[in-house]
């Protein structure tokens, strides 16, 4: 049995129905709902991609004759409208990053994505392409396994399918990127065309998912295609994720009520909304962390929200993901003081901040910065190793672990096999134990060579591990860490 899925979308105020066809003109009582383009004649469909390359959709037939949104209200300030573009999946393997891809859509737009019971319109997925848009009945959005099934590229066509053209077609790019006819294939120039598009009143995005890269449809290596002025160095063509501002114009689009950041940089901060003055009340805001590699730190500097009985107010969540279904890092915490540091165990993290209708505080500032190797345990017993052990671990490597037990709980450390590179005052190679999530929290231990790590006890609920290596030699390293939760004999507590 095939699963399906269409889109839900939630909206606030709205006409009573609201369509868009083009190449017929308009229907209905009431302005129409903008899509992000005035596409042409007849919507074009997608280039389709070999090995993630795009190529020529030039063979493809123009099934499309228009798009149709339809919405429908209640007597209600807000309600649901729904576009059904249910989506069949073709293989089980692929779902994951299929799922992984939309989740993003889910957790930081209005859009949801539900089965398909018997909706007359949807989308089939097989190869590399989308029509842009809504097309009605079986709609193809192509994703084949070889070259498409990547985040970025599902969320590319995705976009398409929602009514978004590709970036560098804005009818205002000649202000941002210089396009190479001279080194395109030929009989890709189309590719490059202009559109007279609708903008949603937002900037030009250099990184957007929906930005061609530089080589793209080059006739030979290293003659680029698209060159963004003034600085050649920008990137463009990244297919990691959604940017900030592709969030923003599908928010702005679809008139949804959200709040929601997307941070792409290795390094930055944030805050609540109004820091340091009080933020809204009765607010849901995310913050998506998403670096190309490794590993988030995530710090907060200040925080003072609302104090409530288990947090039930205001309070601020840590998910280790891109979603409100990954792993808690941090669940409902309140009040005032210093929120421990986390690490992520993958290359994106989510900060949760809802607040409700009653009093607003402060708020908080964090920042957030890129680590190599490390993670946040809450387990009661957690296994920490250095990279690649049993092997020797590499050179130029900063690893940062933060273990975090329950409220009202200590942490019991003891150590397996232990085997760095040996100097004076450890400044080479060298693990390092602070009683507290923080860099200025108390030393426990500097350790290096072949040393025996004494068991030591946290004096709190949590406790930092540093790993650091050089570039000169490298060992063995070390197997295991064990973390044993015990009650609080001072009732200390350390951040």
């Amino acid at each position: 049995m095939l699963d399906t899925i269409s889109l839900l979308y939630h909206m606030q105020r709205v006409a009573i129905v609201r369509w868009i066809i083009f190449e017929e003109g308009l229907h209905g009582r009431n302005p129409p709902l903008h899509t992000h383009s005035q596409f042409p004649r007849s919507p074009v469909l997608h280039e389709i991609f070999h090995n993630g390359i795009p190529r020529s959709a030039g063979n493809f037939p123009m099934l499309a004759k228009h798009i149709l949104f339809e919405f429908h209200t209640h007597n209600m300030g807000t309600f649901n409208a729904f576009l059904s573009l249910p989506w069949i999946f073709l293989a089980v393997e692929e779902r994951t990053v299929i799922a992984e891809a939309m989740q993003e859509f889910v957790t930081l737009t209005c859009i949801q994505f539900i089965r398909r019971s018997t909706e007359h319109d949807y989308i089939n997925i097989s190869l590399c392409w989308s029509y842009f848009g809504k097309i009605g009945g079986k709609q193809q959005l192509g994703l084949a396994k070889n070259g498409c099934i990547y985040k970025g590229l599902i969320q590319h066509e995705i976009n398409h399918a929602l009514g978004f053209i590709h970036e560098q077609a804005r009818n205002d790019r000649d202000k941002y990127v210089k396009i190479h006819l001279e080194y395109v294939t030929a009989g890709e120039q189309g590719n490059f065309e202009k559109v007279d598009s609708n903008n949603l009143g937002l900037p030009y995005d250099y990184g957007s998912v929906m930005h061609y890269g530089p080589y793209d449809f080059s006739s030979a290596p290293g003659k680029a295609t698209i060159v963004p002025i003034p600085n050649a160095s920008v990137p463009i063509g990244q297919r990691i994720g959604l940017s900030d501002l592709d969030v923003k114009k599908i928010n702005k689009l679809y008139r949804c009520n959200c709040c929601s950041t997307v941070l792409r940089n290795r390094r930055g901060n944030f805050s609540s909304t109004n820091y340091p003055y009080s933020y809204p009340k009765n607010v849901t805001c995310l913050w998506l962390i998403q670096i190309p590699e490794g590993k988030v730190f995530l710090k907060f500097h200040v925080l003072d929200l609302q104090r409530s009985p288990n947090c039930s107010s205001d309070y601020i969540r840590i998910y280790d993901g891109n979603n409100r279904n990954a792993r808690l890092l941090v669940d409902k915490l309140c009040g005032e003081g210093q929120l421990p540091a986390v690490v992520s165990s993958g290359s994106m993290m989510l900060v949760e901040f809802v607040s409700d209708e009653a009093v607003a505080s402060k708020g908080f500032t964090a920042s957030y910065a890129h680590v190599i190797c490390g993670g946040t345990f809450t387990s009661t017993h957690g296994v920490v190793t250095s990279p690649n052990f049993p092997r020797k671990y590499p050179p130029n490597k900063r690893c940062l672990w933060i273990i975090s037990a329950p409220a009202g709980s200590r942490i019991s450390l003891t150590m397996g096999f232990f085997d760095l590179e040996e100097a004076a005052g450890c400044n080479y190679d060298r693990l390092v134990f602070r009683d507290g999530s923080d860099i200025s929290s108390p030393l426990l231990g500097t350790f290096c060579g072949k040393t025996e790590v004494p068991a030591f006890n946290s004096t709190g609920s949590f406790l930092r591990i540093e790993f650091y290596s050089d570039h000169v030699s490298q060992y063995s390293g070390f197997k295991q860490i064990k973390a044993l939760f015990e009650p609080w004999r001072t009732g200390k507590s350390n951040t």
